[in-house]
């Protein structure tokens, strides 16, 4: 029996020539992938569904033998158009896919990174662009989700910056466009929020001094 989520692409890359493996974090499911057979003949019933950040209704056989699921139908909800006209605004929301693929596991229910996800594409794709505050809160909300937030109190940050991490913590996206930081501040955050998602995770999913530049 076919099951129908919403989703949001994450990932998609070549399976054959005419077929794609696609990447897609959903709210019940968390992160599945699925083969769109044939997607990438010029008549296919995906052509134009299937890309980067696609938010989408879709269903899916799930596979008994493999985690490669078989994609059925697609009804797009939101394309994030303004992800196609911005290169660094793609190459922020790209970071921040890669930190979620390497922090959570497939097939894991994940209702509140789903929602911070899709939140934060519907901020920046409305936002100017060039600012790095957005990702800086994205990591920030993500390890708060996660339950990796670390206590501003107990580290070495100025006072200015332990007042930003709880800030970006709590604040909604619409004040978070109001939010007013310093170079300074924006420069100490990063390198604090840098050193401990290497404590937490090995390394920092690539892209991550693009995302911020």
């Amino acid at each position: 029996m076919d099951e129908k989520t919403l989703g949001l692409i994450l990932r998609t890359r070549p399976l054959t020539e005419t077929s794609l493996i696609v990447h897609w974090l959903t709210p019940e499911s968390g992160r599945i992938a699925t083969v769109a057979k044939g997607a990438r003949r010029p008549k296919s019933p995906f052509r134009g569904k299937l890309d980067l950040f696609h938010l989408a209704e879709f269903s899916y056989a799930r596979s008994r033998r493999s985690d490669l699921h078989a994609l059925r139908e697609v009804s797009l909800r939101e394309t994030h158009r303004a992800l196609r006209k911005d290169v660094h605004l793609l190459q922020q929301a790209a970071y921040c896919a890669l930190l979620v693929e390497q922090a959570t596991e497939s097939d894991t229910p994940l209702p509140g990174i789903f929602r911070l996800m899709t939140d934060w594409l519907a901020f920046v794709s409305s936002a100017a662009g060039g600012n790095p505050l957005p990702v800086l809160a994205f990591e920030v909300k993500f390890l708060a989700e996660t339950g990796l937030l670390p206590d501003p109190g107990q580290s070495k940050l100025s006072p200015g910056a332990r007042q930003g991490i709880q800030k970006l913590a709590s604040a909604d996206w619409d004040l978070l466009a109001k939010l007013k930081f310093s170079r300074n501040q924006i420069a100490e955050l990063s390198r604090f929020l840098h050193g401990f998602l290497i404590w937490h995770l090995g390394r920092v999913p690539e892209g991550r001094p693009a995302a911020l530049a």
